[in-house]
């Protein structure tokens, strides 16, 4: 039994270093919470999730105060059973972002524990389907790039062996999406991807509209172009138009992916680690979707979603976004434009933490097994 014997919280604000904004937001801090938990054994597994920008403090609170002290004691190994008994002692507040955000940071420290106690990488405990995974660039495509810029960003990344980028649009006028997504297109070629993202700007006939166009650029995806709780919506829109539509890093549970594979209202699904309440859910998200043969293409979090896209056999693509550097300076092994995940024990992310530590934006939490 590899009994939980103590656990750590932490949390950083990562600034990103780049100017990010979309149509509906502008990400100018990341909350990062981070839990350490230790076994009887002194084998110690490390998890994590984020906010963008706000609901950090929260996240703490309910790790402090309900899931950390609840699992302390328990079998480290029953990874679905302490997934579970989250979500029923957080009952009242489920489903929802903060607690699983929550949920995700213990549930990604207990499965980076499990391949760590197996010796094998998580790539391989949850799958091991592929060695490695094609990449596609948000980095350069944020909403207030013009077309040189973006022109210049996705040929940069194009030489490097990238076979994709994505571009964020929504503004004002639908000539305004074309122009950058036409210069993209002429600068790159018939063969290079180009992914678009919409974050839920629409409205129903706009992105009709909206869709005709994209269309006669051939983009590869029509990302959340319709808030995500929409289901209808959504259904329609994919039922009129040939570009695929992609939803999914605004839902947080497994039955939502589920109504919306059902519905036939997406031909993508994005769940996001963090977000669906961790590894757990996210590996049955992604075989769900597999049932339906719909592939996942999972938002942000690269430096875990490389391990899972490479565990499953449906995940075609990984998106590019510098997150950890600065408190996991090793970064993404890439290869040609192939991302390829560690082969370590564990989530494979080597942290700094002298870096963690130093960029704290809370005193640390400490709850021992002896304190209960």
């Amino acid at each position: 039994m590899a009994k939980i014997v103590s656990i750590e919280i932490h949390m950083v604000d990562l600034k990103p270093k780049t100017r990010r904004t979309d149509a509906t937001q502008s990400f100018d801090s990341q909350e990062t919470p981070i839990v350490r938990v230790t076994d009887a054994d002194g084998v110690v597994g490390i998890g994590y999730s984020y906010t963008i920008g706000t609901g950090g403090p929260s996240i703490i609170a309910l790790l402090e105060h309900t899931l950390a002290p609840m699992l302390l004691g328990r079998d480290a190994d029953r990874i679905e059973n302490c997934w579970h008994d989250m979500l029923f002692a957080t009952h009242a507040t489920s489903v929802g972002a903060i607690t699983s955000l929550a949920m995700a940071a213990i549930d990604t420290a207990l499965w980076d524990m499990r391949c760590k106690r197996a010796k094998l990488p998580l790539w391989i405990m949850a799958g091991g389907a592929k060695p490695s995974v094609p990449l596609y660039t948000t980095e350069g495509g944020w909403l207030h790039i013009d077309e040189g810029l973006l022109v210049e960003d996705a040929l940069s990344a194009q030489e490097k062996g990238f076979k994709g980028s994505k571009i964020k649009i929504g503004r004002p006028h639908l000539n305004e999406d074309r122009a950058r997504l036409e210069a993209m297109r002429q600068a790159l070629g018939p063969d290079y991807e180009i992914m678009t993202d919409a974050n839920q700007s629409f409205s129903l006939s706009e992105a009709i509209r909206r869709a005709k166009m994209l269309e006669e650029v051939g983009v590869a995806w029509f990302e959340e172009p319709l808030p995500a709780d929409d289901v209808a919506a959504h259904t329609r829109l994919a039922a009129g138009t040939s570009v695929p539509i992609a939803v999914g890093e605004s839902m947080y549970s497994l039955s939502q992916f589920k109504g919306y594979l059902q519905a036939g209202a997406c031909s993508i699904v994005q769940a996001d680690v963090a977000r669906v309440g961790g590894i757990t859910p996210w590996l049955k998200i992604a075989h769900l979707a597999e049932s339906y043969n719909v592939p996942i293409c999972p938002h942000f979090l690269m430096e875990i979603h490389v391990s899972l896209v490479c565990a499953v056999s449906n995940a075609p693509w990984l998106e590019y976004i510098p997150q950890l550097d600065v408190i996991a300076p090793e970064g993404l092994v890439i290869e040609n434009g192939k991302a390829r995940p560690s082969d370590q024990p564990g989530l494979g992310i080597n942290w700094d933490w002298a870096a963690i530590k130093a960029k704290g934006v809370i005193k640390p939490v400490r709850l021992k097994l002896q304190e209960l």
